[in-house]
């Protein structure tokens, strides 16, 4: 056996310095497997939306829509007389549309969320199992030192309920 790591098709997984093939997966490789086309819009519509940019630019457009419209440059140049009904309907379908990305936007980014969380969890059974098989080779006793984490974490239980109600 040549003890090289397998390629993409094998088990093994990349290949790290120090000869390991290590298979935890990629917070960022696996989101971009799950993002679309529509995703990629919808984050940069959502972007753009949140900048000073955006902010600028409509202040212009509704300043010089306003100014038209009020007649300033000619009763030639008024196409949506007040109320601006026209400027009222436009505004409230991009206010539809810019809600409806930033939700696509929040939503992807909860599916982030659960990834990260996924593998933050098999990270961490990972390294349980590893403590153990290590604990056992050193022959320390697994089931005392669970217990005595179980010590620990009670006690930081009770530190912080109690740190909690005495900031009330």
């Amino acid at each position: 056996m040549s003890g090289a790591a397998s390629g993409p098709s094998g088990q093994g997984g990349p290949r790290r310095p120090g000869g390991l093939a290590l298979r935890l997966q990629s917070e960022q490789d696996v989101v971009a497997r799950l993002r679309g086309t529509e995703d990629r819009i919808a984050d940069a519509i959502t972007a753009f939306a949140g900048t000073m940019l955006f902010v600028y630019l409509h202040a212009a457009w509704f300043t010089v829509w306003i100014v038209c419209n009020e007649g300033v440059f000619g009763q030639e140049t008024v196409w949506d007389p007040f109320p601006f009904g026209l400027l009222t309907m436009i505004v409230s379908l991009e206010a539809i549309f810019l809600s409806t990305f930033v939700m696509v936007s929040q939503n992807r980014q909860a599916a982030r969320e659960n990834v990260r969380a996924d593998l933050d969890f098999e990270t961490n059974v990972r390294s349980e199992v590893w403590s153990i098989r290590m604990g056992r080779a050193l022959g320390v006793d697994p089931t005392e030192v669970e217990r005595k984490v179980q010590e620990v974490l009670a006690e930081n239980r009770a530190r912080l309920a109690g740190a909690g109600h005495s900031s009330r």
